[in-house]
């Protein structure tokens, strides 16, 4: 008969209080892949690791790291990963009309009185002129890829301001990086913990706020394949419940300071191991901290602002305009905002 220690037995506890299920996921011991970004706005995938929570649940998580949104999407549709967090992008949109892969809930979140993302000008461009959002207007605005959060997001700054932008795709972040230092293009939004760095060395100059544009924007999603969302829901409400309890850890260290200054010393050692980890930990902390965003508690979905995402998508001809926000998100996992 098998035996669970103290820790084990309460988080069994835990996760048939929470889910009703029948077999415990502890029982599985199941090995997923999660795909990741090395931004402080995955951090609680890596909390749910190092302290745990993923275990408890009864998974066995192994992290896969991407440089970019939509190669994650796609390896989620392949099968090659399991549970991802991400932007919503074309790539994901098209996918999902496919029936490829679910948004089961969300991540990262804009929201009043935490800083969030900014709009930068490159230091060529600040130098030329460019000292606010609307002064872009006919400027080289960086993404990704055509369909990228990047996209929207400099597309919906660009309608709220009434001008236009050149949108330059450069599919990697630190390509991005590097064509903003160099003046290869002038505009780029990104994480405040890359954003402020950049910014503090003159490389790059901070213009705006993205969430004076999109207030309440669901930045990230947590999702899944198809087949898991709707076959294996032990497995992801197991995966959901991990990643929730990390969540929880990171707001109380970062944005609640529960405990302290010690609490943040210690989520940011746990997160420098993920994060800017070829830097001294006396260099990456405060980009670090310069990172704090929401992480939505309980995993939960701004189904409001992923709608507007999706009409955004289609207005622009970057997906079918008949994929329904049914075909991209499953509701029945995670509390919905604005639904």
């Amino acid at each position: 008969m098998m035996k669970f220690n103290r820790r084990q037995t309460l988080g069994l506890i835990g996760a048939t209080a929470a889910t009703g299920l029948a077999a415990p996921a502890l029982a599985m011991n199941k090995k997923v892949k999660v795909g990741a970004l090395r931004f402080t706005s995955h951090s609680a995938s890596f909390v749910a690791l190092e302290r745990g929570y993923f275990a408890d649940a009864g998974l066995d998580v192994e992290l896969e790291f991407f440089q970019a949104a939509q190669p994650m999407a796609v390896a989620i549709a392949s099968g090659d990963i399991d549970y991802a967090v991400t932007a919503v992008s074309g790539g994901l949109i098209s996918l999902a009309q496919k029936g490829a892969i679910k948004v089961i809930g969300g991540a990262l979140s804009e929201e009043a009185g935490i800083d969030g993302q900014k709009y930068l000008a490159s230091d060529a461009a600040f130098q030329a002129g460019v000292k606010s959002p609307k002064d872009l207007d006919g400027k080289k605005y960086a993404v990704t890829q055509a369909g990228s959060s990047f996209h929207y997001m400099g597309a919906k700054m660009a309608a709220a301001e009434r001008i236009s932008l050149k949108f330059t795709p450069l599919q990697k972040v630190g390509a991005i990086i590097g064509a903003m230092k160099s003046g290869q293009v002038d505009g780029w939004s990104i994480v405040p913990h890359i954003a402020k760095p950049l910014a503090g060395s003159g490389a790059v100059h901070i213009i705006g706020n993205v969430a004076d544009y999109l207030p309440d924007y669901q930045v990230t999603t947590v999702f899944t394949s198809a087949k898991n969302a709707s076959d294996e829901r032990e497995m992801t409400q197991s995966f959901l419940k991990g990643f929730s309890a990390g969540v929880d850890d990171y707001a109380a260290a970062m944005i609640d300071k529960s405990g302290g200054d010690e609490g943040v010393d210690q989520m940011v050692d746990l997160i420098h191991k993920y994060v800017y980890a070829d830097r001294p930990r006396e260099k990456a902390a405060p980009s670090i901290i310069n990172g704090t965003m929401r992480l939505n508690s309980g995993a939960a979905l701004n189904v409001a602002s992923i709608q507007d995402q999706l009409g955004w998508f289609q207005s622009e001809g970057l997906v079918d305009s008949d994929i329904t926000l049914d075909q991209l998100v499953d509701t029945s996992y995670v509390e919905t905002i604005g639904a």
